[in-house]
């Protein structure tokens, strides 16, 4: 089972970097008509959310520069933006590279207990490293189908 996990991650993953091969710069920092957020916006989301359950609140040191959680991090907006976020192609190699380093670093070690419960917006408590990774595939699945939803809303302009 633990393998499973590890291949969907993967998977997932896999299909996310594939939506934002075709993206430029440009689509990707747009905001569709009615919407608070962009492309880059979700990708950003996506790496800093998995390395946060991954890593962050596992108590494991974290690849999360500074400037990401205020750009990325739950209710933040690039209307918000004070500085210039990491671009489109930048973050595709960060979540081409999570994958693996969140497999590396959990094989064999799923079902070891968080250091504190966490609870999200939506109510879901965990308490397992196992728990916490289930639920990124949930968390980037929504986020994935923001960024198909955006793409075409985008492409119609």
């Amino acid at each position: 089972m633990t393998q499973y996990v590890f291949d969907q991650l993967a998977f997932v993953r896999g299909q996310t970097v594939k939506a934002l091969q075709d993206v430029t710069e440009e689509s990707a920092a747009a905001i569709p008509p009615g919407f608070r957020n962009s492309i880059l916006w979700q990708a950003g989301h996506i790496y800093l959310v998995a390395e946060r359950f991954a890593f962050s609140l596992q108590g494991k040191e974290d690849d999360i520069p500074p400037s990401f959680l205020a750009s990325f991090g739950p209710g933040s907006s690039p209307t918000s933006w004070t500085e210039s976020p990491a671009t489109l192609a930048e973050l595709t190699e960060r979540l081409r590279r999570q994958s693996d380093r969140i497999a590396e670093a959990w094989i064999g070690r799923l079902h070891e207990g968080a250091p504190a419960p966490y609870t999200t917006s939506t109510g879901m408590t965990m308490t397992s490293t196992e728990a916490f990774l289930n639920f990124t595939l949930y968390h980037e699945g929504m986020h994935f189908q923001a960024i198909k939803m955006y793409k075409t809303m985008l492409a119609a302009k």
